[in-house]
């Protein structure tokens, strides 16, 4: 059983804030938040140690450096074990374009999120790199047309949604 951390208004209030720009200056957090720039430190300090804040980092304009293509990746395994499963992840794990990585229940093993520049791009990586693998038996791919949503925050109010 995982133990919540006890988090109070102030707390989530931080983190909601963080979570919208992990850049904020203690005294501009403090003004989002109601408590003082120390204050404000201190939390965010202990936010971090109890592992509640992982990092902080700059999101990117993919579209704008020229990755256009997204698309997911669904991956069978040709054999399940955790053999061919270890050899699959770190396949995963060195591909750079291989965003994020999901080991799922249901039809395929593995679901891929990969941003790249263009379709010879993916061929590139569904032909060179995935179906290459031994690992691998069979791949289905999706490209995105268009992004609905996009934001990656968790959903930390505790009213209802709207």
């Amino acid at each position: 059983m995982h133990e919540h951390p006890s988090l109070d208004q102030f707390d989530l209030k931080i983190l909601a804030a963080l979570q919208d720009d992990g850049a904020l200056t203690n005294q501009a957090l403090s003004e989002q938040v109601g408590l003082s720039a120390s204050q404000c430190s201190r939390r965010r300090s202990e936010l971090e140690a109890k592992g509640l804040i992982l990092g902080y980092r700059a999101e990117l304009a993919h579209e704008a450096l020229g990755f256009r293509l997204l698309a997911f990746i669904q991956v069978t395994l040709s054999t399940h074990n955790r053999d061919n499963a270890g050899k699959f992840r770190e396949l995963v794990a060195r591909t750079e374009a291989i965003q994020e990585a999901y080991a799922l229940t249901g039809d395929a093993d593995y679901l891929l999120k990969v941003t790249l520049r263009d379709l010879a791009e993916l061929a590139r990586l569904v032909n060179d790199t995935l179906l290459a693998h031994s690992s691998v038996a069979h791949i289905r791919s999706s490209i995105v047309f268009e992004r609905l949503k996009d934001h990656g925050r968790l959903p930390l109010s505790m009213g209802p949604e709207r």
